[in-house]
């Protein structure tokens, strides 16, 4: 299938990117908040599961090509060719990338870069503590993720209370839980119940935002899933399911992407509305995706390859490993997905760029620009 073009917003997006950290003095003097926490999966994962022994290489992403343009043309555990989300909108804040992964910290070493940040995504996790353990074996659940934090916040006593409140929590998951459920049985029952499952998945978040509260936090930036069904790894699902949408993504999948929405905004202006100083910021990463793929306008070096995988060209048969043997495209920048599940460095930074910036078109009710200066 031919590849479909994205709007020409992509390189401008970077440029106007790097335009805003130089702007916030991003990497000189101080951050605009103490630290940043991040709590989630693959999409923000910087290394975590690098360190789980029994983690399997599907959920890993410590070996080549990964991180092939990153500033050390190494794999890093990222699941991108380069910076991720969390990266993208940790530059901006003032840091040189995303905190380390936790694991990656020696026990004596994790209170003191509790005062900048700890990142504890966990690649193939989702907010069902059972997400990601039959592919990947072993991961850091969501529960895993906030009773290691929990665990830290204790172990600093009072001294916490202030530097978490003032921090950022960042955190993007959920999209595991939907790859799970509609590859399963679920989507092929005719009794299946997609209103419940979701309301189990806002649940699911809301008991983790409550616990984090708990634990002082008090500005929340969530990312909902995107419209997973156009991952080129759920595009052959959708054709195979015979269940396509005018994307040509699975048609399903997506449909749940944008309910989920819906009913995340709707339960974080019930729980901030219940809890004391809690402030939020919330991107539709639906929207953002449908702008991209309605669009008509493409132009030279701009994201325009948005079926197929840079690594591998996991397209419509099926998503193929992206490894040292798989064949590589020569123009990231020009690729929405890097791999058959994730998105490129590009595609990363016009997410970052809208959670940053947006007036009201995909983040509600203010952008995270707002929501640290607070």
């Amino acid at each position: 299938m031919a590849a479909r073009h994205g709007g020409a917003f992509a390189l401008v997006a970077l440029c106007l990117l790097e335009l805003a950290l130089r702007g916030a003095g991003a990497g000189d003097g101080e951050p605009l908040v103490p630290a940043m926490f991040v709590f989630g999966d693959s999409t923000v994962d910087v290394g975590n599961n690098n360190f789980l022994p029994g983690c399997s290489a599907d959920c890993r992403a410590n070996y080549a090509r990964y991180g092939v343009d990153y500033p050390s043309h190494a794999p890093t555990g990222r699941f991108s060719n380069g910076y991720n989300l969390a990266d993208h909108i940790a530059r901006f804040l003032g840091f040189a990338e995303s905190p380390p992964a936790y694991g990656s910290l020696p026990p004596e070493g994790i209170i003191g870069q509790m005062r900048s940040g700890i990142n504890f995504a966990s690649g193939g996790s989702g907010l069902q503590d059972l997400t990601g353990k039959a592919l990947c074996g072993q991961v850091h659940s969501m529960s895993d993720q906030l009773d290691m934090f929990a665990s830290v916040v204790q172990m600093m006593g009072n001294c916490s209370s202030d530097l978490v409140s003032r921090s950022l929590v960042f955190i993007s998951v959920g999209s595991n839980d939907l790859f799970e459920y509609v590859g399963g049985n679920a989507t092929s029952c005719p009794n299946r119940n997609d209103t419940a499952f979701l309301r189990g998945l806002v649940a699911a978040y809301r008991g983790y935002l409550q616990e984090l509260y708990a634990a002082g936090a008090r500005k929340f930036s969530i990312v909902s899933p995107s419209l997973v069904g156009c991952c080129p790894s759920q595009r052959s699902a959708g054709w195979l399911k015979d269940d396509l949408d005018g994307y040509y993504c699975f048609g399903t999948a997506n449909s749940l992407s944008r309910q989920l929405y819906h009913m995340l905004l709707s339960m974080l202006q019930d729980l901030s509305a219940g809890l004391a100083g809690m402030n939020f910021s919330i991107c539709d990463s639906a929207a953002m995706a449908d702008s991209v793929f309605n669009s008509t306008v493409s132009a030279p070096n701009t994201m325009k390859v948005l079926d197929t995988g840079c690594c591998g060209g996991a397209g419509i048969l099926g998503p193929a490993k992206c490894d040292k043997l798989a064949t590589l495209c020569p123009n990231r920048a020009a690729y929405l997905f890097w791999d058959g599940f994730h998105p490129t460095e590009t595609a990363s930074a016009v997410a970052a760029l809208a959670l940053l910036a947006d007036s009201g078109r995909y983040v509600h009710p203010i952008n995270i620009t707002r929501l640290a200066a607070l």
